[in-house]
C-alpha cells in the first residue's frame, strides 16, 4: 500500500491550498473504509484533521470546521483536502492515512498504520 501526498507549500494567512493523496497497492480492489489527513507541528502531538468514510461521510477537527473540506474520488483512488482561510496555527506536516476502521473519524487518523510521507504546509 502506498499513499503519496502532494500540494503543500507556503501561503500567507487567509490563503488557500489543496492537498491531494494518491492511494495505490490495495490488493483487494475495494475502497478503504476510512481515509483522511492528520498533521504534526514541531514539538507537538499528531492531530487528526479530517476524515471521510467509504460512504462519503466527513468529520473534521473542530478548529478547521468551515475552513477545510475533504473529498475523495473512489474511481481514481484519490483524496483531496481543500484548505481555505489558512492561519499560522495550521502550519504543520500533513500526512494522508487510510484504513479499515468502521467508526471513521478525524480523531482516529494518527493511529492508522497506512500513511504517506507527508507534505509541509507553512502559513505566515
Amino acid at each position: 500500500v502506498q499513499l503519496v501526498e502532494s500540494g503543500g507549500g507556503s501561503v500567507q494567512a487567509g490563503g488557500s491550498l489543496t492537498l491531494s493523496c494518491a492511494a495505490s497497492g490495495k490488493g483487494d480492489g475495494n475502497p478503504y473504509r476510512c481515509m483522511g489527513f492528520f498533521r504534526q507541528a514541531p514539538g507537538q502531538e499528531r492531530e487528526g484533521v479530517a476524515s471521510i468514510s467509504r460512504h462519503d461521510v466527513p468529520t473534521y477537527l473542530t478548529s478547521v470546521k468551515g475552513r477545510f473540506t475533504i473529498s475523495k474520488d473512489t474511481a481514481k483512488n484519490t483524496l483531496d483536502l481543500q484548505m481555505d482561510n489558512l492561519q499560522p496555527e495550521d502550519t504543520a506536516m500533513y500526512c494522508c492515512a487510510a484504513g479499515e476502521l468502521i467508526m471513521c473519524s478525524a480523531f482516529a487518523m494518527p493511529s492508522f498504520a497506512n500513511r504517506g510521507q507527508g507534505t509541509q504546509v507553512t502559513v505566515s
